[in-house]
């Protein structure tokens, strides 16, 4: 019998708290896109050669580049008078510095993903389904191929875009049933037909009406998903509830009740309890659905599968086309609330961008600039006849205001070689306006002349 805790996929591997071992997650090279395993210890240099150092093949790293520890307070990362310098969430840094939390460290064009548990990650990502898995997601497939024979609800919780529909398909394919999987979005069926279409309808339930089974029917045998739960209408829920209960379905019009077999998979992005608490959703069949709750991991938490999805839309868009690795850190930076809907979107937009600019090389600057950003409530502005258009206005008014993001200036003038005119004209900014970026991100410029 499962607790009342929420079963999430990233937290279920073997062992507690006391094995968990730090390390770093090699998540992309200059040769592409990575996944390797790295155990900390009592301390890991990164560099390009030499006894005790993590080695890569790149020829911006220098041979002793930084070392990377655990401290009390969170990681200590060093940069070890480095020829290009070290790059820790998106800002060089000089000497040592400890951050209580840290998300990306970059050197030359190698990522590495601090993690709290390395041993999580020694799988790598593959493919599967023509899905790109890593190793937190593959950890919530596993456990949800270990509920789907013990369950026959699952109510899946996850932000928009985290892969509901697919983490329910999974569930489907083991429980071993042999019926339909049958997908029904509850956001876009109008309160007027929900009934007839859940639970079908016999000729003369209505006028007009004809015998035909609805969603319920259709997926006996096999399971149902009823995708945004939240947003049926109370009614209907009562009589979903019935159903649940009875494994029986009444079809409008009907007199006799139709047994039925099947699974129940429900999944929202909303909290539940709360929807309970204002009396949008019922209590009753909360307590029937809400156990066990499986919680999927947003994007950002799978932070190693962001340069090979880049990788694989890219492609899509044109063979030639490659991610500079300042596109691919600020990718690995950013939230995407969207997740892997809002990144693929974005990162093809991107790479249409860089083909009409005539470059093969994806930068950051071709990703608009609230790509994978929280949405805010600021007044939007109007809208730019074409991509192109969008991205110079994006830069304009960036320059406007002085916003310009520290990562995306580091970016800019590391692919300059510390050419800050060339910088700026990368930028699309006069050579002052970058001047005053330096100034406000405290970047010294002199410490840039000869890179």
């Amino acid at each position: 019998m499962l607790g009342d805790e929420t079963l999430q996929g990233s937290e279920t591997h073997a062992g507690g708290s006391e094995r968990r071992r730090p390390g770093l997650v090699l998540i992309s090279t200059k040769q592409g896109p990575r996944c390797e395993a790295i155990v900390l210890g009592r301390g890991l240099v990164l560099g390009r050669e030499g006894t005790g150092v993590f080695g890569v093949d790149d020829g911006r790293v220098s041979r002793t580049h930084c070392r990377v520890t655990r401290a009390r307070a969170g990681w200590r990362i060093e940069d070890l008078d480095s020829r290009n310098g070290t790059v820790v969430d998106g800002a060089r840094i000089r000497g040592a510095v400890i951050k209580t939390s840290c998300r990306v460290i970059r050197i030359g064009r190698c990522l590495f993903a601090p993690v709290d548990d390395i041993d999580l990650y020694r799988g790598g990502v593959t493919v599967e389904d023509g899905v790109i898995v890593g190793p937190v997601q593959s950890a919530s497939r596993r456990v949800l191929r270990g509920l789907a024979p013990r369950f026959d609800t699952l109510l899946i919780t996850g932000e928009s875009g985290s892969g509901k529909e697919l983490a329910a398909r999974e569930f489907h394919r083991a429980s071993g049933a042999r019926g339909r999987f049958v997908a029904v979005n509850c956001a876009a069926i109008p309160v007027s037909v929900a009934e007839r279409l859940l639970f079908g309808a016999r000729r003369g339930a209505f006028s007009g009406a004809r015998d035909a089974d609805g969603y319920i029917q259709d997926a006996d045998g096999g399971t149902l998903f009823l995708d945004e739960i939240g947003e049926l209408d109370l009614e209907v829920q009562g009589k979903l509830l019935r159903v649940l209960e009875t494994r029986e379905v009444m079809a409008l019009g009907s007199s006799r009740a139709r047994a039925v077999d099947l699974r129940v998979c429900l999944a929202t992005h909303k909290d539940l309890r709360t929807a309970v608490a204002d009396r949008s959703f019922r209590k009753d069949l909360y307590f029937r659905v809400g156990r066990p709750e499986f919680r999927l991991p947003p994007l950002r938490e799978r932070r190693e599968e962001i340069p090979w999805l880049i990788e694989h839309v890219l492609q899509g868009v044109d063979a030639r086309l490659e991610a500079h690795v300042s596109l691919l850190e600020a990718a690995a930076l950013r939230r995407w609330p969207g997740n892997v809907r809002e990144l693929i979107a974005d990162v093809r937009t991107a790479g249409v961008r860089a083909l009409e600019d005539g470059r093969e090389r994806v930068r950051v600057t071709d990703l608009d600039e609230n790509a994978g950003r929280a949405i805010t409530t600021d007044p939007p502005t109007s809208a730019p006849a074409s991509p192109r258009a969008a991205g110079d206005q994006t830069v304009k008014q960036t320059a406007k205001q002085g916003l310009r993001d520290r990562a995306v200036v580091e970016a800019a003038i590391a692919e300059a070689g510390g050419n800050l005119s060339a910088a700026a004209r990368t930028l699309g900014v006069h050579r002052t306006q970058l001047y005053r970026w330096l100034d406000r991100h405290g970047i010294e410029r002199k410490t840039l002349k000869g890179r």
